[in-house]
Protein backbone atom coordinates (compact mmCIF):
# COMPACT_ATOMS: atom_id res chain seq x y z
CA UNK A 1 0.00 0.00 0.00
CA UNK A 2 0.77 3.60 -0.07
CA UNK A 3 2.70 4.89 2.11
CA UNK A 4 1.14 8.80 1.33
CA UNK A 5 -1.45 9.41 3.68
CA UNK A 6 -4.59 10.97 2.79
CA UNK A 7 -7.97 12.95 4.09
CA UNK A 8 -10.70 10.73 2.19
CA UNK A 9 -14.19 11.49 1.65
CA UNK A 10 -16.10 8.35 0.30
CA UNK A 11 -19.62 8.84 -0.76
CA UNK A 12 -22.06 5.66 -0.97
CA UNK A 13 -25.46 5.88 -2.81
CA UNK A 14 -28.70 4.26 -1.69
CA UNK A 15 -27.81 1.14 -4.81
CA UNK A 16 -24.72 0.40 -2.94
CA UNK A 17 -26.42 0.09 0.47
CA UNK A 18 -29.50 -1.46 -0.40
CA UNK A 19 -30.69 -4.82 -2.74
CA UNK A 20 -32.96 -4.97 -5.41
CA UNK A 21 -36.01 -5.77 -2.85
CA UNK A 22 -35.30 -2.38 -0.63
CA UNK A 23 -33.82 -4.42 2.28
CA UNK A 24 -30.08 -3.16 3.62
CA UNK A 25 -27.14 -5.03 1.86
CA UNK A 26 -25.64 -6.51 5.05
CA UNK A 27 -22.59 -7.66 2.94
CA UNK A 28 -21.72 -4.79 1.30
CA UNK A 29 -22.16 -2.68 4.47
CA UNK A 30 -19.83 -4.96 6.43
CA UNK A 31 -17.51 -5.47 3.71
CA UNK A 32 -17.07 -1.08 3.68
CA UNK A 33 -17.18 -0.46 7.05
CA UNK A 34 -14.22 -3.69 7.15
CA UNK A 35 -12.63 -1.69 3.93
CA UNK A 36 -12.28 2.12 5.08
CA UNK A 37 -11.50 0.86 8.78
CA UNK A 38 -8.16 -0.88 7.21
CA UNK A 39 -7.51 2.50 4.88
CA UNK A 40 -8.12 4.52 8.09
CA UNK A 41 -5.30 1.64 10.07
CA UNK A 42 -3.12 2.63 6.97
CA UNK A 43 -2.98 6.33 8.38
CA UNK A 44 -5.49 7.94 6.32
CA UNK A 45 -8.48 10.20 7.76
CA UNK A 46 -11.43 8.63 6.40
CA UNK A 47 -15.32 10.44 6.20
CA UNK A 48 -18.08 8.58 4.85
CA UNK A 49 -20.85 10.12 3.11
CA UNK A 50 -24.33 8.12 3.02
CA UNK A 51 -27.61 8.09 1.54
CA UNK A 52 -30.28 5.59 1.61
CA UNK A 53 -32.42 6.94 4.69
CA UNK A 54 -35.44 7.01 2.89
CA UNK A 55 -35.05 3.84 0.76
CA UNK A 56 -34.02 2.03 4.01
CA UNK A 57 -36.93 3.66 6.12
CA UNK A 58 -39.41 3.16 3.77
CA UNK A 59 -39.24 -0.62 3.95
CA UNK A 60 -38.75 -0.81 7.37
CA UNK A 61 -42.30 0.92 8.07
CA UNK A 62 -43.42 -1.51 5.08
CA UNK A 63 -44.74 1.21 2.61
CA UNK A 64 -45.54 -0.23 -0.84
CA UNK A 65 -42.90 1.81 -2.11
CA UNK A 66 -40.70 4.93 -2.06
CA UNK A 67 -43.11 7.22 -0.50
CA UNK A 68 -44.20 10.58 -2.51
CA UNK A 69 -45.97 12.72 0.47
CA UNK A 70 -43.22 14.65 1.94
CA UNK A 71 -44.40 13.82 5.47
CA UNK A 72 -44.18 10.36 4.66
CA UNK A 73 -40.54 11.20 3.26
CA UNK A 74 -39.09 12.64 6.11
CA UNK A 75 -40.54 9.88 8.50
CA UNK A 76 -39.26 7.38 6.26
CA UNK A 77 -35.64 9.54 6.56
CA UNK A 78 -35.66 9.43 10.60
CA UNK A 79 -36.38 5.59 10.82
CA UNK A 80 -34.04 4.96 7.62
CA UNK A 81 -31.35 7.13 9.33
CA UNK A 82 -31.54 5.24 12.79
CA UNK A 83 -31.37 2.02 10.92
CA UNK A 84 -27.78 2.58 8.60
CA UNK A 85 -26.09 4.48 11.88
CA UNK A 86 -27.08 1.56 13.69
CA UNK A 87 -25.63 -1.00 11.18
CA UNK A 88 -22.94 1.38 10.58
CA UNK A 89 -22.34 1.45 14.85
CA UNK A 90 -22.17 -2.30 14.09
CA UNK A 91 -19.82 -2.77 11.33
CA UNK A 92 -17.38 -0.44 12.22
CA UNK A 93 -17.64 -1.08 15.71
CA UNK A 94 -16.43 -4.82 15.13
CA UNK A 95 -13.10 -3.35 13.68
CA UNK A 96 -12.49 -1.31 16.95
CA UNK A 97 -13.58 1.94 15.16
CA UNK A 98 -15.77 4.55 16.86
CA UNK A 99 -18.02 6.51 14.17
CA UNK A 100 -20.52 9.67 14.53
CA UNK A 101 -23.51 10.96 12.73
CA UNK A 102 -23.30 14.10 11.14
CA UNK A 103 -26.74 15.22 9.50
CA UNK A 104 -26.35 18.91 7.22
CA UNK A 105 -29.01 20.83 5.18
CA UNK A 106 -28.10 23.85 3.08
CA UNK A 107 -28.39 26.43 5.83
CA UNK A 108 -25.36 24.92 7.42
CA UNK A 109 -23.09 25.20 4.68
CA UNK A 110 -24.56 28.96 3.56
CA UNK A 111 -24.31 30.86 6.69
CA UNK A 112 -20.40 31.13 7.82
CA UNK A 113 -20.72 30.46 11.47
CA UNK A 114 -22.39 27.48 11.40
CA UNK A 115 -20.04 26.45 8.52
CA UNK A 116 -17.09 27.56 10.47
CA UNK A 117 -18.51 25.38 13.71
CA UNK A 118 -19.03 22.71 11.54
CA UNK A 119 -15.71 22.19 9.84
CA UNK A 120 -14.11 22.73 13.54
CA UNK A 121 -16.26 19.20 14.53
CA UNK A 122 -14.84 17.59 11.45
CA UNK A 123 -11.53 18.63 12.42
CA UNK A 124 -11.97 17.29 16.23
CA UNK A 125 -13.22 13.88 15.42
CA UNK A 126 -10.50 13.47 12.73
CA UNK A 127 -8.12 14.47 15.12
CA UNK A 128 -9.54 11.87 17.75
CA UNK A 129 -9.49 8.80 15.04
CA UNK A 130 -13.28 8.87 14.64
CA UNK A 131 -15.16 8.11 11.41
CA UNK A 132 -17.52 10.40 10.42
CA UNK A 133 -20.84 9.83 8.89
CA UNK A 134 -22.51 12.05 6.99
CA UNK A 135 -26.18 12.77 5.68
CA UNK A 136 -28.77 14.93 4.25
CA UNK A 137 -30.73 15.97 7.31
CA UNK A 138 -33.68 14.28 5.26
CA UNK A 139 -36.41 14.42 8.50
CA UNK A 140 -36.17 18.11 8.54
CA UNK A 141 -34.53 19.42 5.53
CA UNK A 142 -37.92 19.57 3.48
CA UNK A 143 -36.72 21.89 0.89
CA UNK A 144 -33.66 19.90 -0.41
CA UNK A 145 -35.99 16.61 -0.70
CA UNK A 146 -38.61 18.50 -3.18
CA UNK A 147 -36.89 20.97 -5.06
CA UNK A 148 -35.86 19.63 -8.93
CA UNK A 149 -32.65 21.54 -8.68
CA UNK A 150 -31.19 20.32 -5.63
CA UNK A 151 -27.86 22.24 -3.95
CA UNK A 152 -26.56 17.86 -2.78
CA UNK A 153 -28.31 16.29 -4.99
CA UNK A 154 -28.78 13.00 -3.80
CA UNK A 155 -25.81 13.24 -2.00
CA UNK A 156 -23.21 13.83 -4.37
CA UNK A 157 -22.96 17.08 -4.49
CA UNK A 158 -23.46 17.06 -0.62
CA UNK A 159 -19.99 14.80 -0.77
CA UNK A 160 -18.48 17.48 -2.38
CA UNK A 161 -18.91 20.24 -0.38
CA UNK A 162 -17.83 18.28 2.79
CA UNK A 163 -14.77 17.71 0.56
CA UNK A 164 -13.72 21.20 0.58
CA UNK A 165 -15.27 22.05 3.97
CA UNK A 166 -12.42 19.38 5.54
CA UNK A 167 -9.88 20.32 3.12
CA UNK A 168 -10.30 16.48 1.69
CA UNK A 169 -7.00 15.69 -1.28
CA UNK A 170 -9.22 13.19 -2.43
CA UNK A 171 -13.30 12.11 -3.25
CA UNK A 172 -14.68 9.50 -3.90
CA UNK A 173 -18.08 8.94 -5.21
CA UNK A 174 -19.15 4.62 -5.18
CA UNK A 175 -22.23 4.41 -7.66
CA UNK A 176 -23.60 1.46 -9.18
CA UNK A 177 -21.71 2.08 -12.88
CA UNK A 178 -17.73 1.69 -13.70
CA UNK A 179 -17.20 5.26 -14.41
CA UNK A 180 -17.99 7.42 -16.79
CA UNK A 181 -18.96 6.60 -20.19
CA UNK A 182 -18.61 8.18 -23.59
CA UNK A 183 -22.64 6.75 -23.62
CA UNK A 184 -25.19 5.35 -21.77
CA UNK A 185 -23.78 1.96 -20.67
CA UNK A 186 -27.59 0.81 -20.04
CA UNK A 187 -28.32 2.02 -23.79
CA UNK A 188 -25.21 0.92 -26.04
CA UNK A 189 -23.22 -2.11 -25.59
CA UNK A 190 -20.39 -0.47 -27.50
CA UNK A 191 -19.94 2.50 -24.85
CA UNK A 192 -16.47 2.81 -23.51
CA UNK A 193 -15.33 3.15 -19.90
CA UNK A 194 -13.05 7.07 -19.58
CA UNK A 195 -10.28 6.13 -17.17
CA UNK A 196 -9.49 9.61 -16.66
CA UNK A 197 -10.99 13.65 -17.11
CA UNK A 198 -8.74 15.98 -17.01
CA UNK A 199 -11.27 19.19 -17.82
CA UNK A 200 -15.11 19.42 -17.50
CA UNK A 201 -16.33 21.02 -20.13
CA UNK A 202 -19.59 21.90 -21.69
CA UNK A 203 -18.97 18.53 -23.97
CA UNK A 204 -18.55 15.85 -20.87
CA UNK A 205 -22.04 17.30 -19.46
CA UNK A 206 -23.79 16.20 -22.79
CA UNK A 207 -22.49 13.03 -22.29
CA UNK A 208 -23.28 12.40 -18.32
CA UNK A 209 -27.18 11.56 -19.58
CA UNK A 210 -30.22 11.99 -16.72
CA UNK A 211 -31.21 10.09 -13.71
CA UNK A 212 -29.79 7.00 -11.65
CA UNK A 213 -31.06 3.50 -10.78
CA UNK A 214 -34.71 2.86 -9.85
CA UNK A 215 -33.60 2.76 -6.18
CA UNK A 216 -31.46 5.89 -5.70
CA UNK A 217 -32.13 9.45 -7.84
CA UNK A 218 -28.79 10.70 -8.29
CA UNK A 219 -27.66 10.27 -12.24
CA UNK A 220 -24.39 10.78 -13.60
CA UNK A 221 -25.05 14.42 -14.25
CA UNK A 222 -25.17 14.95 -10.27
CA UNK A 223 -21.53 13.06 -9.91
CA UNK A 224 -20.03 15.07 -12.66
CA UNK A 225 -21.11 18.45 -10.63
CA UNK A 226 -19.51 17.26 -7.86
CA UNK A 227 -16.84 16.47 -9.52
CA UNK A 228 -16.46 19.64 -11.30
CA UNK A 229 -16.68 21.34 -7.47
CA UNK A 230 -14.82 19.38 -5.96
CA UNK A 231 -11.78 19.34 -8.67
CA UNK A 232 -11.87 23.46 -8.92
CA UNK A 233 -10.46 23.09 -5.43
CA UNK A 234 -7.60 20.96 -5.96
CA UNK A 235 -9.08 17.75 -5.11
CA UNK A 236 -8.55 14.21 -6.89
CA UNK A 237 -12.01 13.06 -7.33
CA UNK A 238 -13.20 9.64 -8.70
CA UNK A 239 -16.25 7.77 -9.76
CA UNK A 240 -16.08 4.23 -9.01
CA UNK A 241 -18.24 1.25 -8.63
CA UNK A 242 -19.45 0.26 -5.17
CA UNK A 243 -20.29 -3.04 -5.77
CA UNK A 244 -17.07 -4.64 -4.63
CA UNK A 245 -15.60 -2.09 -1.78
CA UNK A 246 -12.65 -4.33 -2.25
CA UNK A 247 -11.97 -2.11 -5.00
CA UNK A 248 -10.65 1.09 -2.91
CA UNK A 249 -7.48 -1.13 -2.13
CA UNK A 250 -6.54 -0.79 -5.58
CA UNK A 251 -7.48 2.74 -5.52
CA UNK A 252 -4.83 3.26 -2.67
CA UNK A 253 -2.32 1.35 -4.58
CA UNK A 254 -2.76 3.55 -7.35
CA UNK A 255 -3.79 1.59 -9.81
CA UNK A 256 -6.80 2.61 -12.51
CA UNK A 257 -10.63 2.10 -11.31
CA UNK A 258 -13.16 3.95 -12.86
CA UNK A 259 -12.93 7.03 -13.65
CA UNK A 260 -10.43 9.53 -12.18
CA UNK A 261 -11.33 13.53 -12.71
CA UNK A 262 -8.00 15.54 -12.16
CA UNK A 263 -7.89 18.49 -9.56
CA UNK A 264 -7.22 21.94 -11.32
Amino acid sequence: MTSKKHRIVIKVGTSTLTNENGNSNLRRIELLSRVLSDIQNMGNEVILVSSGAIAVGANKLHLPGKPKEMRMKQAAAAVGQCENMFLYDKFFGEYGKTVAQILLNAEDIRQEVKKENLANTFESLLELGVIPIVNENDSVSYTEIESEEKLFGDNDMLSAVVAILCRADRLVILSDIDGFYDRDPRLYKNANLIRQIDEITDETYELAGGAGSRRGTGGMRTKLQAADLATAQHIDTWVLNGSDPVILYKLMDGEPVGTLFKAK
